[in-house]
């Protein structure tokens, strides 16, 4: 009990001692700062007298002050050093170029024992972000960048939700256009976060369900992809049945434990924009109601059945579920003629996509993994059929109440990727994003703080990556000898520890200060 509050008070007086000594430089720059105030009030002479007479030392600390202003302390811990017992070591971590680093050092030196220097460079950019108007994330169309943002988009439908056309089934039905004002209403009501609304199908909605199910799933085996029908089989978890539709909520839940996506209600149609959006942060906008029961194979508009049939298996797939979010984020903050292009590629691939599994060609297109007729299509001699090329592809022309003129196919989920990656390099917007798990949010890299922030985890995934080589290296070594498991784990640790490998948490400019006393 004694030595822990020893421990306690010895961390104190350090954290004391650190504050004492940012202070004690705060208040040297405000000194500084108040100089170079009262120099400027002097006439042009004298400052040119004054800049003639400064010491280099002094010059040195008007150039430091000026640079502190550029210098951000990203984190700073202490720990008793092994050099010496009344000496500390002080980590810190921070950001800035390498003119200040340099300089700082300098100064560092006079006040320490030694300095350990962990470098981490980023590339010089030939526009850098000092350059950049201030303005130009805001000269941007606007975007989410959060997930619950996503509010202000879902409510804006453009199509259907209340308002039916005069060609829909269920124009002429005074109950079908009640009841799917009642989906309206739950949908404009719903704040991201919430448990989705659970439904009580009517037995006319659950015919319809059951006829487009029984036809849909004697295709599945021989034109859907593998990926599709892996996931298919999974989906009976949250009540896919041909006597029951699922609930969006349990359909969700189960996204969510496969690769993160996650069901949204929506009241309609979206804009590009606004449908896009929410993919980059990993949801789906998906409708509740069903198509009218007069015409169960076919619907003009995206209904449930199109969502549960179509989309949700491929959700549950993680090269595609990637696939589909890296398109989202393309999306955000681009023009409206890249919004166009991209919802395009986006129908051809998505929604009406082809590719290749053992040498014959699978479907992966919600469209058509929803449709019985176009499903039966695709696949014939009859339809054509073009490799999947982002840059012609957005030029095809997307049919709506008809078959498509042309389809397009994929080598693979994988082929796509970077075909989409490729892509998105063209799109002109003055920054990058990247969709951070942890937060729910879209960081935007527009500046090499944020890039840096970006690079330190990439370099610590790859420590993971790196180390589980080497262990599983070290595993088929010893098996490959006749050794045990336990066996390979002494050798990897014991091989570990004479390289003097040591985990790296810094990615950014590092280093130890030594020296300071109790």
């Amino acid at each position: 009990m004694m030595m822990m509050m020893m421990m306690m008070m010895m961390m104190m007086m350090m954290m004391m001692m650190m504050m004492m000594m940012m202070m004690m430089m705060m208040m040297m720059m405000m000194d500084d700062d108040d100089d170079d105030d009262d120099d400027d009030d002097d006439d042009d002479d004298d400052d040119d007298d004054d800049d003639d007479d400064d010491d280099d030392d002094d010059d040195d600390d008007d150039d430091f002050v000026h640079m502190e202003n550029n210098i951000n302390i990203v984190h700073i811990e202490s720990r008793k050093s092994d050099r010496a017992p009344e000496m500390f070591d002080i980590y810190v971590e921070l950001e800035t170029d390498n003119i200040r680093l340099q300089e700082l050092i300098r100064r560092l030196k006079k006040q320490v024992a030694s300095i350990t220097l962990n470098d981490f460079l980023l590339p010089q950019s030939p526009v850098t972000t000092a350059s950049m108007p201030k303005d130009i994330l805001a000269s941007s169309p606007w975007f989410p960048k959060t997930v619950y943002e996503l509010d202000h988009n879902a409510n804006r439908v453009l199509m259907y939700g209340t308002e039916l056309d005069a060609d829909h089934p269920g124009f002429k039905d005074k109950n079908y256009r009640q009841r799917r004002e009642c989906f309206t209403q739950l949908a404009l009501n719903y704040r991201q976060g919430q448990p989705i609304p659970r439904i009580e199908y009517t037995e006319e909605e659950r015919r319809t369900w059951a006829t487009v199910f029984r036809e849909l799933t004697a295709l599945y085996p021989t034109h859907a992809c593998r990926e599709y029908l892996r996931n298919w089989k999974l989906l009976e978890e949250c009540g896919y049945r041909e006597d029951n539709i699922p609930q969006l909520q349990d359909v969700s839940e189960f996204l969510k434990g496969r690769t993160g996506f996650t069901l949204r209600p929506v009241a309609g149609y979206l804009s590009s924009r606004d449908f896009l959006a929410g993919l980059a942060f990993r949801v789906f906008h998906c409708t509740q109601y069903i198509r009218h029961g007069s015409a169960p194979l076919y619907t003009p508009e995206p209904d449930c059945i199109h969502e549960l049939f179509g989309h949700v298996p491929l959700f549950a797939d993680p090269s595609f579920a990637q696939f589909s979010q890296e398109m989202g984020l393309c999306s955000l903050g681009a023009s409206d003629d890249e919004i166009a292009k991209l919802a395009t590629c986006y129908f051809f691939s998505v929604e009406f996509g082809l590719c290749k599994q053992d040498g014959e060609l699978r479907v992966f297109g919600a469209g058509l993994l929803s449709s019985v007729s176009e499903l039966q299509h695709a696949l014939t001699d009859k339809s054509v059929k073009k490799p999947f090329d982002p840059l012609t592809t957005c030029e095809q022309e997307c049919l709506i109440t008809t078959f498509q003129d042309v389809y397009f196919y994929t080598e693979s989920f994988e082929d796509a990727k970077e075909q989409m990656r490729s892509f998105a390099s063209t799109i002109k917007r003055p920054f990058a994003v990247r969709f951070n798990p942890y937060t729910q949010s879209v960081d935007v890299l527009d500046n090499t703080r944020n890039i840096g922030y970006l690079v330190s985890e990439v370099k610590g995934e790859l420590c993971i990556v790196s180390d589980a080589l080497r262990r599983v290296q070290q595993i088929e070594k010893a098996r490959m000898r006749g050794k045990g498991i336990d066996k390979a784990m002494e050798m990897s640790i014991d091989e570990h520890v004479e390289n003097g490998e040591q985990s790296d948490e810094s990615d950014t400019h590092t280093g130890y200060a030594n020296g300071v006393h109790k």
